[in-house]
């Protein structure tokens, strides 16, 4: 949905916060420096990257995601995505430049990493996973799974590269 370049973060502990709008132009509106704007599963959303107590002054807020592991002195760019599963879907053996948080909407995922796994819900907590992991995606349950995804990346670096080196277990599949 976005690419965004944000340069070097505030020293504090980093969160993403996700805010609502009924336009782009009060979204617009809205929006500092490490904000970005999209229209995602029929709604109007502004992403801020930014420290725990950073608030929109407007806006409905929906969640703040965090702390995300982040290393002092780096800059940073942040890939927003809309993630659509089906049931059984995956995505192949991969890495991030930096950590990957997502916000579920509907559905489930199961995220199998070298460290184990984890399920993200609509609902649940939301996922966060540290840069240089390996992981595998697998969507779980009945419904699908629709997810607002970011990966918060080393700017030098691709956001996304193959995890090659490592398999999964298939601890999803249990």
């Amino acid at each position: 949905m976005a690419n965004t370049s944000l340069g070097l973060l505030p020293k504090e502990r980093i969160f993403w916060h996700l805010y609502t709008y009924p336009t782009r132009a009060e979204a617009d509106a809205a929006k500092g420096p490490r904000g970005t704007v999209v229209e995602s599963l029929g709604k109007v959303w502004l992403f801020t990257i930014d420290v725990e107590g950073w608030r929109s002054s407007s806006g409905e807020r929906v969640d703040v995601i965090g702390p995300l592991p982040v290393v002092a002195d780096l800059k940073y760019s942040a890939q927003y995505m809309e993630a659509i599963f089906t049931p059984g879907m995956t995505a192949p053996a991969h890495r991030h430049a930096g950590p990957e948080a997502w916000y579920t909407l509907t559905g489930e995922t199961c995220l199998e990493t070298s460290e184990g796994y984890m399920v993200g819900r609509a609902g649940g907590p939301a996922v966060i996973v540290r840069g240089g992991l390996p992981m595998h995606l697998t969507a779980i349950g009945k419904e699908t799974r629709r997810s607002l995804v970011l990966i918060l990346h080393d700017s030098t670096q691709p956001p996304t590269t193959p995890a090659s080196d490592w398999a999964p277990v298939g601890l999803c599949q249990k």
